[in-house]
């Protein structure tokens, strides 16, 4: 029998841990640790250093604005207040060497293909859940599993139409996916904590 609750808990505090790991390791984009700029970044520092504080601010509500007009927002599914919340947006752009952005993209679309493989399995064959690398209750207990969409083929093998994937960095500047989302063009509402 699977037990959803324990499985559900222990999957929760799963995900404090990690995020305590992480925050235990900051890392700054644009400053080297004995505070120079980053050479990649010295065009914008140099423009920021010029920014007065208000100006930023104003731009920042700008941007809140824009997003709540256009809806670029998310639901928090299991939360009492259940509000769209504004995706996290920062007004300083994290730049990135051209090297890095190769290497990056290739992970990040290497990541999403895994994503609709594991998708595909999850409704097809569960090959991964006979094989034991996930416990079936992770899968089968998860509100977003649906059941009726067991051995349904979808075009191109795309499930997941929309991928959120959270990249952070550790104290030594290595990148690493701290979690992914999945969606559906549905006004781009998240869907499901489909992998992590």
């Amino acid at each position: 029998m699977i037990d959803c609750e324990t499985t559900r808990l222990a999957w929760n505090s799963l995900d404090i841990e990690r995020g305590e790991l992480l925050a235990n390791k900051p890392y700054s984009e644009m400053y080297l640790s004995e505070g120079s700029t980053r050479p990649h970044y010295l065009s914008y520092d140099h423009w920021l250093r010029d920014q007065p504080a208000e100006r930023l601010s104003q731009k920042r509500a700008e941007a809140d604005a824009l997003f709540h007009r256009v809806g670029i927002t998310f639901a928090v599914y299991g939360q009492e207040e259940g509000a769209e919340r504004l995706i996290p947006f920062d007004i300083v752009p994290r730049v990135l060497p051209l090297e890095e952005w190769i290497r990056l993209e290739g992970g990040l679309k290497q990541r999403v293909r895994a994503l609709n493989a594991f998708i595909h399995d999850i409704y097809h064959d569960q090959q991964i859940l006979k094989a034991g690398v996930i416990p079936p209750e992770q899968v089968l207990c998860n509100s977003q599993y649906r059941p009726e969409m067991q051995g349904v083929d979808v075009p191109g093998g795309i499930y997941a139409h929309i991928a959120g994937i959270d990249i952070v960095r550790d104290d030594a500047g290595n990148s690493a996916c701290s979690r992914t989302t999945c969606g559906y063009p549905r006004a781009s509402r998240t869907c499901s904590r489909t992998a992590r």
